[in-house]
């Protein structure tokens, strides 16, 4: 290539940002972030609900090259890092290359001519060489289905599109779903509730998350020396991934020391036998996504709420039935009901090589080489794509690393005048077939286990196998053998 390639990046949450920072700083100034928002920031931009924060220390939950000490507690709230995001587009010139509100519905290969053709919801079409989908894993709102839901007479929204013209004071609450979301909106929304009823299928695994705000302090001491918050940094890393991935390495003291962790700050903030009970697993830790939380417990500890683990057999114009018979009225109900993953339905489709549906190419199961790129699907690169998905370190080091890949391919094919790269067959099916036996021997794995983390066949399809150091190494270098690769046809002189 003679010229930078035209790129478009779809998603302009932080993953979308971070390619959009990186490309930008190595020359690729031919750049388009399409988003369906009318402002950057992707989950933290839709995720508004009370008490909604990152469960990853702030201090590796941002990215090495955009250090930041706009943050008030040392687990950063969702107006925070949605600021951080519009601070990533003013600090790296992205504003003049965003198109919000300008939603990317299709994208389909030209083989003949190497280039993507895009289609927006607003009827646009545009070309880029390439395309970088970053439409993140944990976007699109799961609502469930039980017999009746549309009857509810009372107000009834999902968690991630909370509706703040209703003021919950004084009302009777019924929360569906006690995981991610639920933990962190159940104490603000007790402390305003007439009553809080909490439905909740299984129990979830907490460890103390230990949150406490960052003094003006401990920031001037980081702006007079930072290279201890570089170390500080470093520790925590190095603490996730070496002592926490052991609660999801299947390994006997790992499993036997994070248990013990969550059992003790269950007993110690439970003292009721019957709800601890109730609060208590039945399923090995790391089997589901272990939560962090301070004030989870004592919610439940409040007059004011209840935990209900009978099954809900229907929603009814006056509220929720159960399997036990009894009827409970309310007059609002949250669906803290998560999120489509393991189906992968992305919101753009995608077309690739001999007219190929990335929905077919992932019909039975999403697969792809180092979460980043697809066979049959030349000049796209994922972030945050199938088996990139983390339990125990920060996503945006899974992400920078992602990008960096990107750029040297990109930087690569620009000096060698490619048209397009494209992850062969044998290299991905190699790739994966080693990634599932590495997951094979994770606490996933366990045919007890139920997550979102793996499909019904048990197959799983969102986590990374290993420790992130591995995935920083698999990604340090692009192997140009495990690609097929094609010239730019030259211009021929007269």
């Amino acid at each position: 290539m003679t010229d930078k390639p035209a790129v478009a990046v779809i998603g302009a949450g932080l993953g979308g940002l971070c390619a959009g920072s990186k490309l930008k700083e190595a020359g690729f100034n031919d750049l388009v972030i399409f988003d369906k928002g009318d402002k950057v920031g992707g989950t933290w931009r839709d995720n508004t609900y009370p008490g909604c924060a990152c469960d990853t220390p702030v201090a590796v939950y941002q990215f090495s090259f955009a250090p930041s000490l706009k943050w008030s507690h040392l687990f950063p709230r969702h107006h925070e890092v949605q600021q951080y995001a519009e601070d990533l587009c003013d600090n790296f010139g992205l504003r003049p290359h965003l198109h919000l509100g300008d939603e990317a519905v299709s994208a389909v290969w030209d083989d003949a001519r190497a280039v993507w053709t895009l289609a927006t919801r607003q009827g646009k079409t545009y070309e880029a060489n390439v395309i970088i989908p970053a439409l993140g894993q944990l976007n699109r709102p799961l609502l469930p289905e039980i017999e009746g839901r549309d009857s509810f007479t009372g107000n009834a929204f999902h968690s991630a599109r909370w509706d703040h013209s209703i003021d919950l004071a004084g009302k009777r609450v019924a929360v569906i779903g006690s995981a991610a979301s639920a933990i962190q909106l159940i104490p603000e929304v007790a402390k305003v509730a007439e009553h809080l009823t909490v439905f909740q299928r299984s129990a979830n695994w907490v460890i103390p998350r230990r949150d406490r705000p960052i003094t003006d302090e401990e920031k001037m001491l980081i702006m007079t020396a930072p290279h201890v918050a570089i170390h500080n940094r470093e520790d925590i890393y190095l603490w996730a991934d070496y002592l926490f991935w052991q609660a999801f390495s299947w390994t006997e003291a790992g499993r036997a020391a994070f248990t013990r962790m969550a059992l003790d700050h269950l007993h110690e903030q439970v003292s009721d036998p019957t709800l601890r009970q109730k609060l208590t697993p039945d399923y090995p830790i790391g089997c589901k996504r272990v939560l962090f939380a301070d004030d989870l417990y004592p919610a439940f500890v409040r007059s004011n709420v209840s935990l209900e683990t009978n099954a809900i057999t229907r929603i009814t114009p006056a509220g929720i039935e159960t399997a036990d018979g009894a009827k409970h009225d309310f007059d609002v109900i949250v669906y803290a009901t998560g999120f489509e993953t393991t189906g992968w339905h992305w919101s753009l489709d995608v077309v690739g090589r001999d007219g190929i549906h990335l929905s077919e190419a992932w019909a039975d199961y999403p697969e792809a080489y180092l979460g980043i790129t697809t066979a049959q699907f030349p000049n796209m690169f994922m972030l945050y794509g199938p088996n990139t998905n983390l339990g125990h370190n920060a996503i945006t080091f899974m992400m920078e690393r992602q990008v960096e890949y990107i750029v040297k391919a990109l930087t690569e094919m620009q000096a060698r005048n490619l048209a397009a790269m494209e992850v062969s067959r044998t290299a991905q099916d190699y790739f994966n077939q080693e990634l599932q036996a590495a997951l094979a021997k994770t606490t996933w794995a366990d045919a007890n286990c139920r997550s979102w983390y793996k499909r019904p066949d048990g197959r799983i399809t969102q986590n990374w196998s290993s420790h992130t150091r591995d995935y920083a190494q698999a990604t340090a270098t692009v192997n140009w053998e495990d690609y097929l690769i094609r010239d730019r046809t030259p211009v021929m002189m007269e």
